[in-house]
C-alpha cells in the first residue's frame, strides 16, 4: 500500500513582545516532527502590519532594513527602523517607484511603553512621521505604512506634527504631543508639510474593522488595553471627535483625491487603525486598504493553502477580537474556503474564543500547561509551542489514525 506523506501548511502571526512570525512557525514544525517526521511542511510566517512587518517583507520581497533612531512612544529617542524593497509593488518584482515599509509599532509600538507609563493620552506617534521622512530622504516614492501593536492614541496627531504640520489651540499655542490633550485643538496648518508628500504614494495597511469615532472608535475598544482609565477613554474620544473635525476642514480638502470628495475621517474603514493613525494620514492623501489586500500579496496564500491537508495557525491571545480582522480568522476564513480544516493554537484563550468557529476553525487549544507569570510565558513560548503542537498532533493520529505515533 503507498504511504502519501501529510501536507501541512503552517501559517501563524507572531506573538507580541515574544516570538516572531517565523519563530512561531519552526516551534510548531518542531512539534508536528515529533509525530510525523516525514510530513510535508509549508512554512508560512504571517504578518498583520504590527511587529515584524518590515523584516517580513524585507525578507519576502529582496530589500533591507534601514536602522534609525527616532521619538519612540513615550518622547525619547529610540533604535528603530524601516525596510527599502526596491521598485514595484510590496513584493519588489516589477519595476517602479522605491518602496519603503514603515512598520509603526517600530517605533509607537506597546511594547516600547514601559508599563507603568501606559497612558495613552501622552503618548505620541510622532516617530511615525520622522520614519517616514527617513524613508522619503532614501529617495522612496511608495512609502507602505504597516498598523498594528501600536501603544498610542492620538489619531496620527504626532506624525502629522513630525512632517511639519503644526496643531494649535484657541490661543494660537503648539499643542503638546499625545492624545489627551486634541481636544483644545483648534486649527491645523498645513503649510509647513513636507512638500515631498504631494508626490509620494502612501498606502496604510490596516484593520478595517477599527474606526476613528463613534460606540465602536478605537479609544473605546483599546484605549483600556493600552492603559486608559474609563475617564481617560472619554476624553481621548471627545479629542479624536475634534481632531476629527479640524482635519477635515483643515487638512483633508487639500489632499482629496477629486475636488468636491469628502472623507469620512469618523467613521471610514481603518481610520481608527493604531490609535487613529490611519486617520491622520488619511487627511495627507494615504490611501487605507484591507492589511492583507496588501501584505500577503506575493505569498500565493490561497493556493497554498488549498494544496495542504490540515492547517495550522496561530496567536497570542484568542478572543472576541480574534474574527475582527486577526490572521488566525483571514487563515481559517481562507482555508474553509478550499475546504481544508484548521488548527489554532493560542497563548491564551479569552471570552469570545468560540466565536472562531463561525470563521473556518475546526479546533483551538491553548498552549500553556500551567498557570505561571507572564514573564516566564514569554520566555518559554517557543517550547510551549512545540509542545502544544505535539500533543494536539498526537490527539489527532489517535482518533483519526493520521500518522503513526512517533516512539
Amino acid at each position: 500500500m503507498t504511504h502519501r506523506t501529510h501536507r501541512i501548511a503552517i501559517a501563524p502571526s507572531g506573538f507580541k513582545e515574544s516570538l516572531s512570525a517565523a519563530r512561531v512557525a519552526e516551534a510548531i514544525a518542531v512539534g508536528v516532527r515529533r509525530v510525523i517526521p516525514d510530513a510535508d511542511l509549508d512554512l508560512i510566517p504571517l504578518v498583520d502590519g504590527g511587529e515584524g512587518t518590515a523584516e517580513a517583507l524585507a525578507l519576502a520581497g529582496g530589500g533591507r532594513l534601514v536602522p534609525v533612531t527616532a521619538t519612540g512612544p513615550v518622547g525619547g529617542p529610540v533604535p528603530s527602523h524601516f525596510a527599502l524593497l526596491g521598485g514595484g509593488p510590496v513584493s519588489g518584482a516589477a519595476p517602479g517607484p522605491l518602496t519603503a515599509v514603515v512598520e509603526m509599532a517600530a517605533v509607537a509600538g506597546l511594547a516600547l511603553v514601559p508599563p507603568g507609563l501606559r497612558h495613552p493620552g501622552a503618548t505620541t506617534t510622532y516617530g511615525v512621521g520622522e520614519l517616514i521622512r527617513a524613508a522619503l530622504d532614501a529617495g522612496a516614492r511608495r512609502v507602505l505604512i504597516g498598523c498594528g501593536d501600536s501603544g498610542t492614541s492620538d489619531g496620527g496627531a504626532g506624525a502629522l506634527q513630525a512632517l511639519g504640520a503644526r496643531l494649535t489651540d484657541r490661543h494660537g499655542r503648539e499643542l503638546r504631543r499625545g492624545g489627551g490633550v486634541l481636544h483644545e485643538l483648534e486649527h491645523i496648518d498645513p503649510s509647513g508639510l513636507d512638500p515631498r508628500l504631494a508626490a509620494t504614494e502612501l498606502v496604510v495597511a490596516c484593520n478595517p474593522h477599527n474606526v476613528l469615532c463613534g460606540k465602536r472608535g478605537v479609544a473605546r475598544v483599546f484605549g483600556p488595553q493600552k492603559g486608559a482609565t474609563p475617564a481617560e477613554v472619554e476624553l481621548l474620544s471627545a479629542g479624536l471627535e475634534r481632531l476629527a473635525a479640524v482635519l477635515t476642514r483643515d487638512l483633508a480638502p487639500a489632499f482629496a483625491p477629486r475636488p468636491g470628495v469628502a472623507i469620512d475621517l469618523r467613521t471610514a474603514p481603518g481610520t481608527g487603525a493604531s490609535g487613529g493613525l490611519g486617520a491622520g494620514l488619511a487627511a495627507v492623501g494615504a490611501r487605507l486598504l484591507p492589511r492583507y489586500d496588501v501584505l500577503l500579496d506575493g505569498l500565493d496564500l490561497d493556493a497554498r493553502l488549498a494544496r495542504a491537508d490540515f492547517v495550522i495557525t496561530a496567536e497570542g491571545a484568542l478572543d472576541h477580537q480574534t474574527v475582527r480582522g486577526k490572521i488566525p480568522a483571514e487563515v481559517a476564513r481562507r482555508a474553509r474556503a478550499a475546504g481544508v480544516p484548521v488548527l489554532v493554537l493560542a497563548g491564551t484563550i479569552g471570552p469570545g474564543a468560540q466565536d472562531v468557529r463561525a470563521v473556518g476553525v475546526d479546533a483551538y487549544s491553548a498552549i500553556l500547561p500551567a498557570p505561571m507569570t507572564l514573564v516566564e510565558a514569554i520566555g518559554r513560548s517557543g517550547e510551549f509551542l512545540a509542545d502544544a503542537t505535539e500533543r494536539a498532533m498526537r490527539i489527532m493520529a489517535l482518533g483519526t489514525r493520521l500518522a503513526p505515533l512517533a516512539a
